[in-house]
């Protein structure tokens, strides 16, 4: 029977896969289609592209004229070669190259200047050719070009690259500006130097060559996306970072957050390794007390507000803008506390239609395992220490090797794009499937996307449709609850019994308590998720007058969960019900309507003024679902597929199956403004303000004004400072900001709610009993209940040296929080219930932030490039009490350590960050017992009576001595009131480290992270440190045969003994590529490369990976819970056609 049950499964399998693989067939089919039928045109977009053949040289030129701005002059000399044909083939290519390209094989040659060409005929060229002609063997004789490089203050720029293109001959220059170099007869040279825009150069007829080289000013005129708007990076007033998509983190990541790892100053995201899991993120401190959303940044793709992200691939990201300080969140009002992420996706352009695929393969090992007993060394310290095992059945099963395997992922992105002047699209598909470590834990996910952008009434009018769609499916085990946790259990479990009994059956220690055979826990379970969602938006822009546009977006977004689980009637996680099934659905759609006019214009060239105002409204409808759990199977065939094959009451006639989710709905209406004014772009000035209104919270606080001021000095265009000769750029900002914090918040919360508080016993009219629910208060209703809000000081210093080889940022914030919304306990006298939600607390973050972006190394072929970031926060808790709501403080982290009914390892109190450790302080051994410092009276008076306070002295950090023998006072059995603030989770640095290198076709790429100053709660290594768990049948660590007094049993009492240094350095991501470009016609980019994540962590930290949540109200905490991090080796591929 176990056999047919195995092979339908897999049957079942099969058939999903290949639907799976229908489905990406008929997508990519249709995506085919759709960029089969653009037009193919061509046109001047900072390069050119001419895909020509058999034509003649003046149909050449007048396609080039027709499609960019130059301007040809020919000479009648010339004119007469112009009917020879040409064939050329070229995309997004400089008008040297192409201009090289068809006149080769003639006497003709060029010149540009600005937008103006000139094709003449060259006497010496027309001579050798015919001498070519002749001889067929004559090679040219390479000539010596001499000349000198400056810039536009005519100083001579040292170090230029000048290379002969298509070759790696190449110099550069010295100290004069001034350089030498052989070339061949018609060369052209390649000029180039970091912070300046790069020239060809054509030496035909040319000897000497003085060349002037103009500042690269697109750094700070490329356009930064903020809210409702884009601007210049130079006119910039706030804390906005920038990340390129080819800057971006390379691994196998789900989550577009994940590629901003150690990008960005102030940002902590941790990574995660589970397929099914989401990366921890915070943004400048935690400053919240509720958990989840609450503690993360709003995101923004493509303009579109609170878009969910597992519509976007990360193959499909353009840029990633990070708005860090309030005078950039202000704009979006109450969600943006936390910091707000824009992600901008790739569009479509002007030209030829482009074909990219992407892809990669990659398998993840397990970085560290816990080296707990195996059999053998379990039995030699059992016997040393007088434990009777139990269970000992003469096996040595390793459970951690049992549950793991070598994770597999590949990943497969299709995308075309392209268009004309008036129409333009992107389309993309894509695949990836990822499985774990921990085997039962795997994902597969298909997004697809299609971009449509159209112009009309001669380009005052622009319209762009958007439509994305994914389906997620995935696939986990019993985690998170301690005791029935594969996590859990694949380090405790006993290695003396086997996996399997002698019959083929579970190996299961039924009779102890929290104990289950973690291989069994993932066979006999299932946890299906699967998420289907779509997302569709239209977007008009109509240019109203010069300078003044309307844009309106309407978007509108649904997602459907299906949860399906089954406990086999083998499960011990249903024991007692003979096989649990239950199928739950969860249907959410939100509706965004935007409208907002910009008004940007420029006056005499000095005075420039940007306006934005609009208004938005929202609706989110959540929770619309049912559930259905069944019990009582006769076989697993079906598992959850038929519910119908149990009975809707368990072997105790409870009815306990059905179930319903609380539909909420959820309203937001906004007005919102912007101001932006700049003089000679030096002086510049922003002004927002924001007006949200909400139906979530009480009805005496619905609406809220979130108002920003900044302004920013460019220094570099005060004479002062342009006369030291030092500053490319120099700009002081500052700022002060207030945005509010509604994410994660239950719609219900200031509202009156009852439900189920417990059973009764009811008699029907026919004399039988049934339980019937009570119904209840379980929260009070809060009419004041308003927004936090978070007000933010920042000043920030942009600089850049040595014509931008090095630049950076340097930002000072004061963040503080108020209006903390959190539970406070109140008389039933009073209140229907004993819990009511309200707004007291007050969080503090204060920092400093560097950024420096470098080119050390520029020299020929070889480029260097770093970029470095460092960030320091301080978190503290201001207040936690006001005048109405009081307590002390709220204790975290529960270990569930056992034989300790209360540890908890974290308190939130006033004074003291988020993430304070408050343990028991451990005093060492005394007789071979662990023995803890004393902090309360409770142990004192059971040490020395009620007149302790005659015979003890509290010492200044609030430990006790004893005033005979002037030792300080320890017990074996410390108290609750026996804990004291032991250190903290919060970090005081972080840094990310980013370097690439350069040499011709080859890159490499090293990127490290860090985290230092943090300590970390080692959960884990206490509990396997339990020598009282050898003899009631789990594993230990096989560190304490070195601990001679480990038979101590409050060895794991969770104290700070097991309070760990969190700091790490790691190498991140190592990767290696080099890159073929065109291969031919049609083949336009080829390059292939490989990755390394994880390679490389120093650390002191014991545990199995320092890289913890820094994010939450329990960070630091490593207990017993953490997926495996991995190390992972990539292959990938990225081909244009």
């Amino acid at each position: 029977m176990e056999e047919i049950i195995k092979s339908k499964q897999i049957a079942w399998k099969i058939c999903n896969r290949t639907v799976r693989i229908m489905k990406i067939s008929i997508l990519f089919i249709m995506l085919c289609i759709f960029g089969v039928n653009a037009e193919n045109l061509y046109s001047q977009q900072k390069e050119l592209s001419l895909n020509l053949r058999k034509v003649t040289l003046h149909k050449a030129i007048s396609e080039i004229e027709r499609n960019s701005d130059y301007v040809f002059l020919i000479t009648d000399e010339a004119g007469k070669e112009l009917n020879k044909q040409t064939t050329v083939h070229l995309n997004n290519e400089s008008i040297q190259t192409i201009l090289e390209t068809i006149l080769s094989g003639t006497s003709l040659e060029y010149s540009v200047v600005e937008r103006q060409v000139s094709i003449y005929r060259n006497p010496v060229v027309e001579k050798n050719l015919r001498t070519e002609v002749v001889t067929e063997t004559m090679t040219q004789q390479k000539k010596q070009i001499t000349g000198t490089i400056k810039d536009n203050t005519g100083l001579p720029v040292i170090g230029a690259n000048i290379v002969e293109a298509g070759t790696t001959n190449g110099t550069v220059t010295d100290i004069d500006g001034q350089f030498t170099l052989q070339v061949e007869e018609g060369a052209l040279l390649q000029i180039s130097f970091i912070g300046y825009l790069s020239q060809e150069v054509p030496t035909a007829g040319r000897s000497v060559i003085d060349i002037l080289l103009l500042e690269d000013t697109q750094s700070l005129d490329e356009l930064v996306v903020i809210g409702y708007g884009s601007m210049t990076r130079k006119d910039v007033t706030s804390s906005i970072t920038t990340v390129q998509a080819e800057k971006m983190n390379v691994g196998v990541f789900s989550d577009p957050a994940q590629l901003l790892q150690g990008k960005v100053p102030g940002l902590i995201i941790t990574q995660s390794s589970n397929p099914n899991g989401s990366p921890s993120i915070t943004l400048r401190g935690a400053s919240t007390f509720r958990s989840g959303a609450a503690q993360e940044p709003y995101y923004v793709i493509d303009g579109i507000p609170g878009m969910s992200l597992a519509l976007v691939a990360p193959d499909d990201i353009e840029s990633i803008d990070v708005l860090r300080d309030a005078t950039a969140t202000a704009i979006y009002g109450s969600k943006a506390a936390n910091g707000v992420i824009i992600i901008n996706t790739k569009k479509g352009r002007a030209g030829h239609t482009n074909i990219n695929y992407s892809a990669y393969m990659a398998t993840d090992d397990i970085l560290k395992n816990w080296d707990v007993m195996d059999g053998e060394q379990l039995r030699r310290y059992a016997g040393e220490n007088g434990i009777t095992l139990i269970n000992d059945l003469g096996a040595s099963t390793d459970w951690q090797k049992e549950v793991q395997r070598r994770g597999f992922s590949h990943n497969h992105n299709v995308s075309i794009s392209g268009g004309s002047e008036k129409v333009s699209y992107n389309s993309s598909i894509n695949y990836m499937e990822r499985e774990g470590v921990i085997k039962g834990t795997e994902m597969d996910r298909l997004i697809g996307r299609a971009f449509l952008e159209a112009k009309a009434m001669n380009d005052r009018l622009t319209l762009s449709f958007n439509v994305n769609t994914s389906i997620t499916n995935r696939s986990s085990v019993p985690f998170d609850i301690q005791g029935q946790s594969v996590l859990d259990a694949m380090s405790y479990y006993s290695p003396l019994v086997p996996v399997r009994n002698e019959d083929g059956t579970w190996y299961e220690n039924s009779g102890l308590s929290q104990n289950y055979n973690p291989v069994a826990l993932i066979n006999e379970n299932i946890y299906d998720t699967e998420n289907k969602q779509i997302q569709g938006n239209a977007k008009a822009s109509l240019k109203i007058t010069d300078g003044l546009l309307f844009n309106t977006n309407l978007a509108y977004q649904n997602e459907q969960y299906l949860f399906s689980n089954y406990n086999t009637t083998q499960s011990l996680v249903a024991i007692g019900m003979s096989g649990k099934a239950d199928r739950s659905t969860v249907n959410n759609n939100k509706k965004v309507l935007e409208s907002y006019f910009n008004y940007d214009r420029t006056f005499n060239d000095a005075h420039k003024l940007a306006l934005m105002a609009g208004y938005s409204w929202e609706e989110s409808n959540d929770n619309d679902g049912f559930k259905l759990t069944t019990y009582n199977f006769y076989n697993d065939v079906l598992t959850y597929h038929n519910l119908g094959m149990g009975n809707k009451v368990d072997i105790n006639g409870l009815g306990l199956g059905d179930g319903r989710y609380m539909l909420s709905t959820l309203r937001m209406i906004s007005f919102y403004g912007r101001a932006n004014y700049s003089f000679n772009s030096k002086y510049m000035f922003q002004a927002t303000v924001r007006r949200d209104g909400s139906s979530a919270f009480g009805e005496n606080n619905r609406w809220a004004t979130f108002p920003s001021a900044s302004m920013a000095w460019r220094l570099s265009e005060e004479n002062f400072i342009k006369n030291m000769n030092l500053f490319d750029d120099l700009k002081l900002r500052v700022g002060y900001g207030v945005s509010g914090n509604s994410l994660g918040f239950d719609v219900f919360t200031a509202t009156q709610v009852y439900g189920a508080t417990g059973w009764f016993e009811h008699v029907t009219p026919s004399g039988e009993t049934e339980l019937v629910h009570t119904l209840g208060p379980t929260r009070n209703a809060n009419p004041d209940l308003k927004w936090e809000r978070t007000g933010m000081f920042n000043v920030g210093l942009d600089f850049s040296f040595f014509n931008n080889r090095l630049n950076g940022t340097v930002e000072y914030y004061d963040k503080r929080t108020k209006d903390l919304i959190a539970d406070y306990q109140v008389s039933t006298t009073r209140y229907p219930y004993n819990w009511l939600t309200a707004n007291v607390g007050e969080v503090s973050n204060k920092g400093v932030e560097l950024s420096i972006n470098a080119v050390p190394v520029q020299r020929g072929h070889f480029t260097w490039e770093t970029s470095f970031n460092l960030s320091h926060n301080k978190n503290r808790v201001e207040r936690l009490s006001n005048d109405t709501y009081s307590v002390d403080y709220f204790d975290r982290a529960n270990l569930d350590a056992a034989g300790f009914a209360s540890a908890t390892q974290q308190r939130v109190m006033e004074g003291y960050p988020i993430g304070q450790f408050y343990t028991w302080q451990w005093a060492g051994y005394n007789e071979g017992v662990s023995h803890f410092y004393v902090y309360g009276e409770s142990n004192l008076k059971d040490i020395y009576g009620d007149d302790f306070a005659s015979k003890v002295s509290k010492q200044a950090d609030g430990r006790y001595k004893d005033n005979q023998t002037g030792e300080l006072v320890t017990t074996a059995k410390p108290l609750y009131d026996d804990r004291t603030a032991t250190g903290s989770a919060q970090p005081l640095l972080t840094l990310g480290w980013n370097n690439t290198l350069n040499y011709g076709k080859w890159s490499m790429t090293a990127f490290f992270q860090g985290v230092f100053g943090n300590k970390i709660m080692n959960g884990t290594r206490a509990y396997l440190s339990n020598y009282a768990s050898v003899g009631n049948g789990k594993n230990v660590l096989a560190s304490m045969f070195d601990d001679n007094l480990a038979t101590d049993y409050n060895s794991h009492a969770p104290s700070d003994r097991y309070l760990e240094r969190g700091d790490y350095l790691r190498l991140s991501a190592l990767t290696l590529g080099y890159n073929f470009g065109t291969i031919n016609d049609y083949i336009r980019g080829l390059r292939l490369f490989a990755t390394c994540n994880n390679l490389l962590t120093i650390t002191r930290y014991k545990g199995v990976d320092p890289e913890m949540s820094l994010g939450g109200m329990e960070p630091g905490i490593d207990n017993r819970q953490t997926y495996p991090r991995t190390r992972t080796f990539m292959l990938g591929v990225n081909v244009n056609f």
